[in-house]
């Protein structure tokens, strides 16, 4: 199982963890950058918090697909544009960890490759088999 650690001197976040530890033997899977298209490549949704349930939601098939679920997450990078709502996406991002609480990244960036793309995810997990 992997260890998720919250280190003394660090803050503590109920949101997220600093650290995770994999154990050896573990698959490790990488999940590429995930935007809020569906399964034809369109946009889906204008707004910060209907992209991020698709997103997270495109993580979760990508993450099925190698038989892992969000609590095989060990690194989660959330990438939203300047324009994006963070108050409107976070929300939705951390309810579809469903209390999974792997070391989080927030980044703002200038733009993203899907033209009115707002957020895109990219992970990584490991499975212990």
């Amino acid at each position: 199982m992997n260890e998720l650690l919250r280190p003394e001197g660090l803050v503590h976040s109920p949101a997220f963890t600093h650290v995770a530890v994999v154990p050896p033997g573990a698959t490790t899977v990488h999940i590429g950058g995930q935007n809020a298209v569906d399964g034809s490549g369109a946009l889906v949704g204008t707004d910060a918090a209907r992209q991020t349930r698709q997103v997270m939601a495109n993580l979760r098939d990508a993450l099925a697909s190698a038989d892992a679920t969000v609590h095989d997450l060990v690194m989660l990078t959330i990438l939203l544009t300047t324009d994006a709502d963070l108050g409107a996406a976070y929300p939705v991002a951390a309810a579809a960890l469903d209390g999974a609480a792997p070391p989080v990244v927030v980044t703002r960036v200038a733009g993203l490759a899907v033209p009115g793309a707002l957020v895109e995810v990219a992970a990584v997990a490991a499975v212990v088999r």
